[in-house]
């Protein structure tokens, strides 16, 4: 919001809109709701709050935490941004974890891009997330073993069973990610991919306390630094 040329009012709208809409809003919705001239202008005001919607002071998961890899397409960069195709060029890889209540009801969700899927990594992705002492459930992925030396781990294999009746919770949070990504953004790309699982976990934390998020991203949003035009423009060439 530093030195920012749209009027205040515009970003209190902006934020409302991505805090309300359950489905999120596109950059293409955002530009007709708002009134804003230019699609890239809309585009990049997203981009700068999804950029804020991730606490530096955030709690780790605790108690009972499903954890589990997944994929989507991949959106090539040549294609034009409001381009509503999702061409078949390749795949992202994802990771995720669900927190679990006492009752097994899910109570919060950590998203991240995935580099590849080898035993540091999805590791990695548990110790940034997950508090020691946790009980990990995983697919039996080999990768998840050596957590056991501080999280308790859970190993269920898959086998010919549907990966979502053991891991219920983390593949529903899949399942509404991806039709996020193709019936409101209509396909990602790799180099923004972060943000848009940023802005996702975000709004799905905050599913049942809608009238808090917007407080609390205009907070957030309020303690970010400056960010000009080229830091994200530069990424669409």
């Amino acid at each position: 919001m530093h030195r920012s040329k749209l009027p205040l009012r515009t970003w209190f709208e902006a934020i409302h809109l991505m805090t309300s809409h359950s489905n999120g809003i596109s950059a293409e919705q955002a530009q007709a709701q708002l009134g804003i001239r230019s699609y890239k202008t809309a585009w990049l005001l997203l981009h700068k709050l999804r950029r804020a919607m991730v606490d530096p002071n955030r709690s780790l998961l605790v108690g009972l935490v499903e954890v589990d890899e997944t994929e989507v397409p991949l959106r090539s960069k040549h294609d034009p941004i409001a381009n509503h195709g999702i061409p078949n060029v390749g795949i992202l890889q994802i990771i995720g974890a669900v927190e679990l209540d006492e009752e097994g009801h899910p109570c919060r969700v950590r998203l991240e891009p995935l580099p590849d899927r080898t035993g540091p990594s999805v590791r990695g992705f548990v110790e940034r997330n997950v508090e020691v002492g946790a009980t990990v459930v995983s697919n039996g992925f080999p990768g998840y073993r050596k957590l056991a030396e501080h999280r308790t781990h859970v190993g269920k294999v898959v086998g010919n069973m549907a990966a979502h009746v053991l891991l219920p919770w983390i593949h529903r949070a899949f399942s509404n990610l991806k039709r996020w990504f193709i019936g409101t953004l209509h396909g990602v790309r790799k180099q923004h991919l972060r943000r848009y699982l940023d802005e996702f976990t975000f709004r799905w934390n905050r599913r049942r306390h809608t009238s808090s998020a917007f407080d609390r991203l205009l907070g957030l949003a309020t303690q970010m630094g400056h960010a000009s035009d080229r830091d994200f423009i530069k990424q669409l060439a």
